[in-house]
């Protein structure tokens, strides 16, 4: 027990030490642009680094493991198609959100729309990405329920009051240095984990490398193709991993605040670039080592006889707490909840600012309110958001596996934001009403996937974006319709 203490002591402090780094940003904070945007002052590799720690959560270290464990590596076709993503990010997006300046991914809607589309396309990312982020808080909760044997409800409420606090305080300048430190400490704890796991094995790597080559553990490609329900069904093929994968991240780094408010806070057009594919390969890597990782529990699992954890979700945290040494294990816990806060502190100031930009000061905006004042209003904001992570983390305890449900929930929205951003710069006749129609449209169709067949998540965004891109261009061919 005094060990665990020590691990204990090692974990508080270090949510200490970072809640207090992010806080002490609060003095810079003079303007919506500085709590927002970061001033636009930090370099194009910290901003990577925060793309890296946002998009690779504590999702990433749960549930991938337990994807290895359970399967092969074929998550990593997925992760090929983020790279896609990003070169059309970089041709169709990123020019068009560095023409003047812009605080959130719906103002382009605006611009190109009207009011109305920005309003729609901003509450439909307030919606998913708060159900989206609360099943990632749960998972939060997993890890800590594990170490500190807590009921997980008061696990959520723990970790989400630190990241509230330091967000709350410091903006976006808080969030993208925290970010980067968070990262260098989580990609640390991955590979001492790895490296600790592999001394518990006999045989080391070479065994591992045995055992698992010959359950088809290292497998990443499936290029089956059959015609037919059960080909959109299986998750990770190839063409569902590059074609989703693609379509997914177009729409989260495109489109979707949480990504696209740290492009928008480069200090140009070329450092958001920069920042966008060097993240890429940061993100595959990390992928790779995590999936390496479950390889490896698979390997040490079966050769101990002992049982894994059920759920497969409690697979890495659970082995990290009662299988590494002193100091080791604590270190890999405080690494994870580095994941876990880099993504909430995130994901909190993109709420705040889309639910102020796009909804409050277009309906309620005052001129003769300060700047001061619009931050005091951003930060009860960032307050009321936390407490509704917290209130859906709690009910994310029945919706499955963390990663994939993650992703599903993330999934269903983003296709029909693809679709009507890219009506907004592919084409010039599809006006308003008809990207109103389309969006509608697309979530129709998707809803229909979702809950009526057994298509896989992987195709969501692939379908919801063509939906919606199709319905919106035969709309504007209506006359009723097209005038406006």
């Amino acid at each position: 027990m005094p060990d665990r203490y020590l691990d204990l002591g090692l974990i508080a402090i270090y949510l200490i030490i970072v809640t207090a780094f992010g806080a002490r940003f609060r003095h810079r904070q003079k303007s919506l642009k500085d709590y927002f945007l970061g001033g636009r002052e930090a370099p194009w590799w910290a901003i990577s680094l925060s793309i890296v720690a946002t998009e690779t959560s504590t999702l990433t270290i749960v549930g991938t493991p337990a994807l290895a464990f359970g399967g092969n590596m074929g998550f990593l076709q997925v992760v090929l198609g983020y790279l896609v993503a990003r070169v059309f990010i970089s041709i169709l997006f990123i020019p068009q959100y560095f023409r003047g300046e812009m605080f959130t991914a719906y103002e382009l809607m605006r611009r190109r729309f009207g009011e109305r589309v920005r309003r729609f396309a901003a509450c439909t990312f307030l919606v998913t990405r708060s159900l989206a982020e609360g099943v990632r808080v749960f998972a939060i909760a997993l890890v800590i329920s594990v170490v500190l044997g807590t009921d997980e409800t008061a696990s959520i409420v723990i970790i989400t009051l630190f990241t509230v606090f330091y967000t709350l305080q410091g903006g976006m300048s808080a969030v993208i240095w925290t970010d980067v430190i968070q990262l260098g400490v989580y990609a640390f704890g991955a590979i001492l984990s790895f490296v600790l796991i592999l001394d518990q094995i006999p045989g080391g790597w070479s065994q591992v490398a045995a055992v698992a080559a010959g359950d088809g553990k290292f497998q990443i490609f499936d290029f089956s193709f059959e015609p037919s329900a059960a080909f959109f069904s299986r998750t990770y093929t190839f063409w569902a991993g590059l074609l989703g994968g693609c379509f997914l991240v177009t729409a989260t780094h495109g489109t979707d605040q949480l990504m696209v408010q740290r492009l928008l806070s480069a200090r140009t057009e070329r450092d958001s670039r920069l920042a966008l594919f060097s993240s890429w390969i940061v993100v595959f890597l990390q992928f790779t080592l995590f999936l390496l990782i479950g390889v490896t529990l698979y390997v040490f699992y079966r050769q101990s006889g002992l049982p894994p954890p059920e759920p497969l979700d409690r697979l890495y945290p659970s082995f990290v707490w009662n299988h590494l040494p002193p100091i080791a294990a604590g270190l890999v816990v405080a690494a994870i909840l580095a994941a876990a806060m880099s993504t909430m502190s995130s994901t909190l100031n993109s709420l705040a600012s889309s639910t102020v930009m796009d909804l409050y000061v277009p309906l309620f905006g005052r001129a003769d309110l300060a700047e001061a004042d619009y931050l005091k209003l951003s930060r009860r904001v960032t307050l009321f958001w936390g407490i509704v992570l917290i209130a859906i983390a709690v009910l994310a305890r029945h919706w499955g596996p963390v990663l994939e449900a993650g992703l599903a929930i993330a999934s269903v929205p983003l296709g029909a934001l693809l679709g009507v951003f890219a009506l907004g710069v592919l084409t010039e006749r599809v006006k308003e009403n008809a990207a109103i129609g389309a969006m509608i449209g697309g979530f129709a169709m998707i809803s229909y996937v979702t809950f009526g067949t057994q298509i896989a998540w992987t195709w969501y965004v692939v379908i919801g974006a063509t939906t919606t891109f199709a319905v919106g261009w035969l709309l504007s061919w209506m006359p009723a319709v097209s005038s406006r």
